[in-house]
């Protein structure tokens, strides 16, 4: 049983995206944790803050290092982070002498954060490409159908003629300015976060900004002073994924509303319905719209979740936990039912004589 749609086992199959949505995994998350205390540790041995042989055992211990997840949960459910115990776990999995050089200088949010950003390295990708799928595939549409005459409707009411291309163009115009957006934000997105229990590094001295440096590169990630209270990177993305699923949500209304009596456009491998067999339900195209809204309901909360007290901020930061990988995967979902939907259209416009 599941309490989301996203990982529910048949609705995820209309609302999910099921590459996208392992990078939020439990295995993904402590596999990108462990990454960054290896980092950590080659890192501050490259600087002298550990010693080599410290970084080559904890390497070594990384390796073939599994937690125990019930303890994990437990101690969660204790501390409200996981990183506390998952470094107890992994001190005693290097043992004597080296152990205590495990995560030294860093905090929790310094693992937490660091291990999404470098989850949503690949989730940007992945993103870039489904963009540019789409935006292919309406490409198509338009050099099928640009010419034909369409009647142009404004606040729902018949209008002036316009051409197919003209509706096209709506929807593709802002989906290739979407895949510029993602371009332009990687760089400030997808940079390393380290700043130790205050931000202030103090346990590194005057190695601090080597060894975050070194960090950054060993991890493929931008190096970025700490944003522990900062943030507005994520709710920057967030709000790209809004203007994503937003725009592939008008797409998907202008399609349902084309497609109520048959003359303006016809559509292929429409969902059935129970009632009545005859049918053929726009799914793609409403399930654009709902993604549309649901994205731009969370939005907000990532707005909220702007304001993190002083420092560093318990209740804001959980509430991203809660509100971004679900946008993520939404975003990548609304992507997958958008090239369906372009897929199934057969024709757009009247036909014209030859």
């Amino acid at each position: 049983m599941t309490v989301s749609p996203f990982d529910h086992p048949f609705l995820s199959s209309l609302l999910a995206d099921a590459e996208t949505a392992r990078q939020f995994s439990a295995d993904a998350e402590i596999a990108a944790m462990l990454a960054f205390e290896r980092a950590l540790a080659e890192a501050e041995a490259d600087a002298g803050v550990i010693g080599l042989e410290a970084a080559a055992a904890i390497a070594a211990a990384i390796t073939s290092f599994r937690p125990d997840m019930g303890a994990l949960g437990a101690a969660v459910a204790r501390d409200g982070v996981v990183v506390p115990d998952l470094v107890r776990q992994l001190r005693g999995a290097v043992g004597e002498p080296h152990g205590d050089k495990v995560h030294f200088g860093a905090t929790s949010q310094d693992v937490i954060d660091t291990a999404l950003v470098l989850r949503l390295k690949p989730v940007v990708e992945r993103l870039d490409a489904l963009l540019a799928d789409v935006v292919a595939r309406l490409d198509v549409l338009q050099s099928r159908f640009g010419t034909r005459p369409l009647m142009g409707r404004t606040r729902m009411q018949a209008a002036i003629p316009i051409t197919v291309s003209d509706r096209v163009s709506s929807w593709l115009a802002p989906l290739q300015r979407h895949r510029a957006r993602l371009a332009a934000i990687r760089p400030e997105l997808l940079v390393v976060q380290f700043g130790g229990a205050a931000g202030t590094l103090e346990k590194l001295g005057d190695k601090a900004a080597a060894v975050r440096g070194s960090l950054a590169q060993r991890l493929g990630l931008g190096d970025a002073p700490q944003w522990h209270s900062q943030r507005d990177r994520l709710a920057d993305f967030a709000g790209l994924l809004s203007l994503v699923t937003g725009s592939l949500g008008k797409f998907g209304q202008d399609v349902a509303l084309m497609a109520q009596d048959g003359s303006e456009i016809a559509l292929v491998g429409g969902g059935g319905s129970s009632a009545m067999p005859h049918k053929q339900n726009p799914v793609a195209a409403e399930v654009l719209v709902t993604l549309a809204c649901f994205n731009a309901t969370q939005l907000s909360g990532m707005h909220h979740a702007l304001v993190h007290e002083q420092e560093r901020s318990g209740a804001a930061w959980t509430l991203e936990w809660l509100l971004l990988p679900q946008m993520v995967v939404a975003a990548a979902a609304s992507l997958g039912q958008a090239a369906s939907l372009a897929g199934q259209i057969e024709s757009i416009g009247a036909r014209q004589d030859k």
